[in-house]
């Protein structure tokens, strides 16, 4: 069974989409639909931009899923998912490509999705940091010690994981993390906390969107990073995909999931490889997880 993965914030690069667009009518028409639907020319800072123009919110993550779904799309008939998921953001580049939603609406949902994010990072300033080389359990308990708000917020493959929340917060559970025992603590260059419960005005704008938007039953499920789980009931899928703005991604459990589920191959469409780097960590982390983990 082949299992579609789609990554998310992070994954840009200068120049991404620029051969898509060269080679392909489809992918042409899609990048032009964008623009207008977007109402900025986001293919020129794609295409042209620096890396600084692509870290901008508001294009980083329609470019991601742009550059996503598009490369989805000129797979054609190769295109036969069994399973799909996405990192994040990814997730919404996963229900285009299951046709749980249109193109359009996607798009349309990432974009308001970016603006209520950083909107919310202005109104209060935040950041995240990677953990990594110490378990899950050990570091929630750190974090509940803090005293400040900081979360987990994503469990990427065993002994890495992403925390997030108010700059304070952050800085103290990084250093109080290493004192008990994690090999490295990473600030990392993002706009805020995502995944963390200062993102809650960015879920409650974004909530609106979503529901206002048509969800049809998916072609095959969607491994969903509020719980890991395989979803094909759109209400639901509508109802996790609200909480996921302040709700952890969890990463790991999913792949485990989907490889249980009957998973044997696992394909990352979008820019880079990122998650095929966790999902190998993910199996070679734990010599439990071979078990249900294809070679």
């Amino acid at each position: 069974m082949k299992a579609y993965v789609f990554p998310g914030q992070g994954a840009q690069f200068p120049g991404m989409g620029k051969d898509l667009y060269e080679r392909s009518d489809v992918a042409r028409r899609m990048f032009e639909k964008a623009n207008d639907i977007l109402e900025f020319e986001i293919t020129d800072i794609m295409f042209e931009g620096s890396e600084e123009d692509l870290r901008q919110t508001r294009v980083t993550q329609p470019a991601i899923f742009l550059h996503s779904v598009i490369l989805s799309r000129l797979l054609g008939d190769d295109f036969k998912p069994d399973m799909v998921a996405g990192h994040s953001l990814g997730e919404f580049s996963a229900l285009v490509a299951n046709k749980t939603l249109s193109f359009e609406d996607g798009l349309w949902l990432v974009a308001k999705r970016a603006d209520a994010m950083q909107k919310a990072c202005e109104k209060q300033p935040s950041t995240m940091a990677a953990i990594l080389g110490m378990d899950d359990e050990t570091a929630e308990k750190v974090l509940k010690g803090i005293g400040e708000i900081v979360v987990p917020a994503n469990y990427n493959s065993p002994g890495q994981l992403v925390i997030s929340g108010s700059i304070k917060g952050v800085e103290a559970a990084c250093e109080r993390l290493v004192q008990a025992g994690a090999k490295r603590a990473i600030p990392l260059k993002v706009g805020g906390a995502f995944h963390s419960p200062l993102m809650e005005p960015a879920r409650v704008e974004l909530a609106e969107a979503i529901n206002e938007t048509l969800f049809k039953t998916p072609i095959c499920p969607v491994y969903q990073n509020v719980n890991a789980q395989p979803v094909s009931n759109p209400d639901v899928i509508k109802s996790n995909l609200i909480a996921q703005l302040t709700s952890p991604v969890r990463w790991a459990q999913t792949v485990i999931n989907m490889a249980a589920d009957g998973a044997t191959t696992f394909i990352e469409v979008g820019p880079g490889t990122v998650l095929q780097g966790l999902i190998k960590k993910v199996k070679n982390s734990v010599n439990a997880y071979s078990a249900v983990l294809p070679e």
